[in-house]
């Protein structure tokens, strides 16, 4: 299974480079001058018609002493006004327990729902509010999909520094983005039974947040200076995600857990490449360094008769 997995991702790659052929600009996740890429980690700050496909990760997590999660996504965005889109997404999970027998099912169902309230051009600014809800009993427990919902409703922002002045040139590339959200479980306890002993477990509110800093090189040519840097590499943009996870309350207030992901998107007309690795910032999270890769599809560049909003057209 792993095998097929990782040669039907390679195919998709391959693919998603052919659409790469044209490298003109588009309007996706643009503030004026500013092109946002998506990013792997954290959530954008736009509104677009967009699909990854696959998002594939795989990590070792502290569970029963060093358990390998994989998981392959996909997830597709759709534009209901230029101001208003939706989302749905799921996943493919495999739980390799150490000694243990390897499960692999189906994560939770995820909706969401996004409203840009701000797109400043000249200051290369962004904003979003938006509502998350990971479905309850719509995935397979043997994988821990929670048999409880979660809602994150969340703010997302993104700020390009190209209004800096012409004498720190060098800093006019730099971007960065964020989310800012609180995930609220509809139940409070988890209650089972564990040869005959009754167990309980807690689910927390959360705080969950993160950022990315991103240098790009497309900016950096077309808009600050033109270097001369070859294609490909032209349309490199080096990354650093951070993404944080707080519980608030139940007995597990300061138990924080967090990634810090380095990277390197590739960001053609109709489609980006990512990689980055996954670095946990405390035992609690991990203690072996994972990786993320995507595949990520502009549907607006690559179909714009059926990817637009429904209604008002285009931004």
């Amino acid at each position: 299974m792993k095998i097929f997995s990782l040669r039907f991702s390679a195919a998709i790659v391959l693919a998603a480079c052919l659409l790469t052929l044209s490298r003109e600009a588009r309007a996706h996740g643009l503030a004026g001058k500013r092109f946002f890429p998506a990013t792997l980690a954290t959530d954008d700050p736009f509104v677009a018609d967009e699909a990854s496909l696959p998002t594939f990760s795989t990590i070792v997590t502290p569970d029963d002493g060093g358990t390998r999660e994989t998981e392959f996504s996909a997830d597709i965005a759709k534009t209901i006004t230029p101001w208003l889109g939706v989302e749905v997404g799921g996943s493919l999970v495999n739980i390799d327990p150490p000694g243990g027998a390897s499960q692999t099912g189906l994560g939770n169902l995820e909706l969401g729902a996004k409203y840009q309230f701000l797109k400043n051009a000249e200051h290369e600014a962004i904003a979003s509010v938006g509502f998350d809800a990971e479905i309850g009993g719509t995935g397979s427990t043997r994988v821990g999909a929670d048999s409880f919902s979660t809602w994150t409703p969340t703010l997302y922002f993104g700020k390009g520094l190209g209004d800096l002045p012409d004498a720190v040139w060098p800093l006019q590339p730099l971007a960065i983005t964020g989310t800012f959200g609180v995930s609220i479980p509809s139940r409070a306890t988890n209650q089972s039974v564990d040869d005959g002993e009754v167990e309980i477990e807690t689910n927390p509110h959360a705080m969950e947040f993160g950022f990315a800093v991103e240098y790009s090189l497309i900016y950096l040519q077309q808009n600050v200076r033109d270097l001369g840097i070859p294609a490909p590499f032209d349309r490199l943009i080096p990354i650093v995600e951070f993404t944080f996870e707080s519980p608030l309350d139940r007995g597990q207030s300061g138990l924080v857990t967090g990634t810090i992901n380095p990277g390197i998107l590739w960001s053609g007309k109709s489609v980006q490449l990512g990689v980055e690795a996954i670095i946990p910032m405390n035992a609690r999270t991990g203690n072996e360094v994972g990786v993320i890769a995507q595949v990520h599809l502009y549907l607006d560049d690559i179909l714009p008769t059926i990817f637009r909003p429904i209604f008002g057209g285009r931004d």
